[in-house]
């Protein structure tokens, strides 16, 4: 169980710390990830920025989802659970994250572009991992520009997810895989959906920190 996802960022930071000083360049998922790779990225004196990734959820049952778009279009799609989803309204699901995904560029980010990561080790941080779709979507992106190495780092996940995702990354660092998982909100005491305030707040005090 984690207090809240500050403690859990310290606590990810520093099973991380042999990338501290590394010049490694810390990516957050928005908008859970952010304070969680905040920490991160504080103890491991690295660059951060917010990633801009979400979920294509089942028309009818918006809590779960059929796969995940990144903001450079990266895509991942579970294929048995994208069966169920006629192509049209596939189409749309993904116009309206597209639109979600650019209005939260102009929000948690002025509209700026995600720093260069060519040739970089880039660590990707969210809050936890359940079903892994915008994860994956995550390392797609990171894959297409083309970072040297890329490691995923997470509190929680799933025991099989985590299995998924340690093939397709240089290395994977989660904290605790419980024995009963069905949601990240589960192992924090303090959990809330993470308004677009908060986020833009947290890299104010980052900018405050790196200025």
């Amino acid at each position: 169980m984690f207090d809240s996802r500050e403690y859990a960022g310290k606590r990810l930071g520093e099973a991380l710390s042999k990338y501290k000083n590394k010049n490694v360049l810390v990516l957050a998922l928005a908008r859970g990830g952010v304070e969680v790779g905040y920490e991160v990225a504080q103890h491991l004196d690295a660059d951060l920025a917010v990633l801009i990734v979400r979920k294509l959820p089942f028309p009818d049952n918006p809590e779960s989802g059929f796969g995940a778009i990144a903001e450079d279009g990266s895509t991942y799609i579970n294929e048995n659970a994208a069966r169920f989803v006629p192509p049209e309204v596939m189409r749309s699901i993904v116009q309206e994250q597209v639109d979600e995904i650019n209005r939260r560029i102009t929000s948690l980010r002025n509209g700026k572009p995600l720093p260069d990561m060519t040739g970089r080790t880039v660590i990707l941080v969210d809050d936890g991992i359940a079903m892994g779709s915008t994860m994956m979507a995550s390392i797609k992106l990171c894959r297409n520009k083309k970072a040297g190495k890329v490691i995923v780092a997470v509190p929680v996940a799933g025991r099989d997810t985590a299995k998924q995702i340690k093939k397709l990354v240089d290395e994977l660092v989660v904290l605790d895989t419980p024995d009963y998982f069905h949601a990240v909100a589960q192992v924090y005491r303090d959990w809330y959906d993470v308004p677009d305030m908060e986020v833009r707040s947290v890299m104010k005090k980052w900018e405050h920190r790196t200025g």
